[in-house]
């Protein structure tokens, strides 16, 4: 039976899945923990110790907190507090962070510090993530950022389908260089954006069957990753194949400051699958920044709504792994239709256009805003992989 006087140490094991998406560590093993306290009527007080007051992660990672603590069964509130780390806990960090780089030193991108790695996860095949990656990555684009798709779906790859981009991959410098899709300015917005692709859609013929093991489809990722002029990426989306197999775990370990969004039906097996998804991320120490629910409730034109494949699937999701749930998109006609002719539906005017377009004022706002490189540990990182060579 679960004793009032057990709670702070569950809270701070359930701590260690929050993750700095800079440092690529949870805040426990980092040192950011400075104390859990909980009274017997199970209200909780977690402090942590951010390394500059201005930190711009102070928001993000207090929301991180807050929610891990209210999924630990006896919370009945949480109050989180922030500090400031003091010199000799800053060059602690800095050891745990050069360590950190060391152990993932072994693959070198062209990827800048700056860049948010968001990998788009499904626990099964046939839920949308790679639609969910595309519009996604457009919308980010006709927000003025530059963007990277990494179609990891080695053997079902499609996003080059979906974009509308198509070519063969050329080389620079000994390393490829992405096809680019340039996207034009969503109103209110001086400038588009442009997105780079890279996919084995470009190597193989579409029609043709991949029968790759484990090991080359992790070292097909790591060429992808390594042996690409990626260039000056805002941010770099990660199409991961449904499961949680050789991949998954292979991007954990190649590129551990990766944010996971898990994508799930309202079905509540789908919810349960997917559920296995997040588990794995946390298990190799990346931070689950959200749910997104597609195929929810169909609204036809006279206003009725349609709920073909059931609801609230991701709200079920979110609440049981204690992340947001970013949206659900509805089943809409002018999805499969702008699949198919490889014009994203995010880049019109619809009703799923302003849903995306939602979608990633929320990532850049909430969810995983661009990093400055004035900000607390990207700096930080940057002169340790620079110190490392």
């Amino acid at each position: 039976m679960l004793q009032p006087q057990d709670l702070p140490e569950r809270v701070t094991e359930a701590l260690r899945g929050v993750v700095d998406p800079e440092l690529g560590d949870d805040i426990v093993s980092l040192g950011m923990m400075r104390s859990v306290t909980a009274t017997p009527e199970g209200e909780v007080v977690a402090e942590i110790a951010l390394t500059i007051a201005s930190c711009p992660l102070r928001t993000q990672l207090k929301d991180d907190v807050e929610r891990a603590v209210r999924t630990v069964p006896g919370v009945t509130a949480v109050e989180v507090r922030t500090g400031v780390m003091s010199q000799s806990e800053r060059s602690e960090l800095m050891s745990r962070a050069r360590l950190r780089a060391q152990e993932r030193s072994e693959l070198a991108t062209d990827l800048p510090p700056t860049c948010r790695v968001l990998a788009i996860a499904s626990g099964k095949g046939g839920v949308g993530k790679s639609s969910v990656t595309v519009n996604l990555a457009v919308a980010l684009a006709a927000r003025g950022h530059s963007v990277g798709v990494l179609d990891a779906d080695v053997w079902g790859h499609s996003v080059p389908r979906l974009l509308g981009v198509e070519g063969e991959i050329n080389a620079r410098n000994k390393k490829m260089v992405p096809l680019e899709r340039p996207v034009s300015p969503s109103a209110g917005v001086g400038e588009g954006g442009v997105v780079r692709v890279i996919s084995m859609g470009f190597l193989a013929d579409e029609d043709t069957a991949i029968m790759w093991r484990g090991l080359v489809l992790n070292r097909a990722v790591q060429h992808f990753l390594e042996d690409v002029a990626w260039g000056d990426l805002d941010y770099l989306l990660v199409d991961l194949p449904p499961g949680t197999g050789d991949i998954q775990m292979g991007l954990a370990r190649m590129l551990p400051r990766t944010e996971v969004l898990v994508v799930t039906t309202p079905p509540l097996a789908a919810q349960k699958v997917a559920g296995r998804a997040a588990d794995m991320a946390r298990k190799g120490h990346l931070r689950v920044a959200g749910v997104i629910e597609n195929m929810s409730p169909f609204v036809c034109e006279h206003g009725e709504e349609y709920a073909l494949f059931g609801r609230g699937g991701g709200e079920r999701l979110a609440a049981e792994i204690g992340v947001p749930l970013i949206a659900e998109i509805p089943l809409h006609p002018d999805a499969s239709a702008a699949g198919d002719a490889g014009e994203p539906v995010a880049l019109g005017d619809g009703p799923l256009a302003q849903v995306f377009g939602a979608i990633a004022d929320r990532i850049l706002t909430e969810i995983a805003p661009p990093i400055e490189m004035a900000g607390c540990t990207a700096r930080m990182l940057e002169r340790v992989e620079q110190a490392l060579g």
